[in-house]
């Protein structure tokens, strides 16, 4: 137990070869600002380095219809960019780098459910909660930490799993894939009314969604999470935590209109952490959603994986 390294940083070089046109949001730019910051700071170096595996198709089928997979198969052009929505889109790397995505996750469980490491942050894009079982959509091909998520509990036979969705856009697609299945919880915070407006009438016990107006600071979403996600977490105990991480409530990024700080990513990291310890064996997994503004997501993705890292 001496020498466990404490996170795993599971990417992909793939991942930047996705590129949805010169100004769209979701740019290969994310991962190199993340990565510049963490090696600014000193944690990259910290850090166990993975290199992503392809997700296979019998992990994707676990949340995602054969006919979906296959569409997204044969969607992907041999030059040029495809689009499948208005906002999402796939050039001739992107079917790669989702199924990197999705296979960061499935490794990153493997690994800390086998005690390799403590937890894991994935370094990933394209971001995955709002891909419905078949549905693209908001930047999303696969559903990377339902991939992941389903991967726990059929192959590591978990019964009880939490995702953490700290994202400014509600989850959809985690909800819409896990909402009918009694081993999984979902918390989530998000502007509202805000895309993809859904999740403010959807609640059930397990589905713990909580719409936040536009102009949020850190204090009502501090408010938010510690009176509906801490008590029904405390009930439900899961033996692992998921995090779609996106960190574009910041203030600074014009995505949205919250009003996140820093400081709030390192709070809602330590609550996470904790509710693992008491939980979960400290069992937590990460995955990078959505954050657009380069310098605050750079710092906060490093001040999220400190805290991760910390003993």
């Amino acid at each position: 137990m001496e020498n466990k390294v404490p996170t795993a940083y599971i990417t992909h070089p793939d991942c930047l070869k996705h590129d949805m046109g010169t100004y769209h949001p979701e740019c290969p730019q994310r991962l190199t600002a993340i990565e510049n910051e963490l090696k600014a700071t000193g944690l990259l170096a910290q850090l166990q380095r993975y290199e992503a595996p392809l997700a296979t198709d019998v992990q994707l089928a676990r949340v995602h219809t054969p006919d979906y997979i296959e569409s997204i198969r044969q969607a992907s052009p041999a030059a040029g960019l495809i689009a499948l929505d208005a906002d999402t889109a796939m050039n001739p790397f992107s079917l790669s780098a989702a199924l990197r995505a999705a296979g960061a996750v499935v490794l990153a469980t493997d690994l800390v459910l086998a005690g390799t490491v403590n937890n894991a942050f994935c370094a990933i894009r394209p971001p995955g909660h709002h891909a419905e079982s078949d549905h693209a959509m908001g930047f999303c091909l696969f559903n990377n930490i339902a991939v992941g998520v389903a991967h726990a509990i059929a192959q590591h036979h978990l019964q009880r799993v939490a995702i953490l969705d700290f994202d400014v856009h509600h989850g959809n697609g985690s909800e819409e894939i896990f909402r009918d299945n009694p081993h999984v919880m979902l918390c989530s915070t998000f502007q509202h009314p805000f895309y993809p407006y859904s999740g403010a009438n959807s609640a059930t016990g397990r589905m713990i969604n909580v719409p936040l107006p536009r102009g949020s600071n850190g204090g009502v979403f501090r408010q938010a999470v510690t009176d509906h996600w801490l008590p029904a977490l405390g009930c439900f105990k899961p033996e692992m935590i998921f995090v779609s991480a996106g960190f574009d409530a910041h203030r600074d990024d014009n995505m949205a209109q919250l009003q996140l700080e820093d400081e709030d990513y390192v709070w809602i990291t330590r609550q996470i952490k904790a509710i693992a310890a008491q939980y979960s064996q400290d069992r937590i997994v990460s995955a990078l959603e959505g954050g657009y503004e380069l310098k605050s997501l750079g710092r906060c993705v490093a001040a999220h994986v400190r805290v991760l890292a910390a003993d």
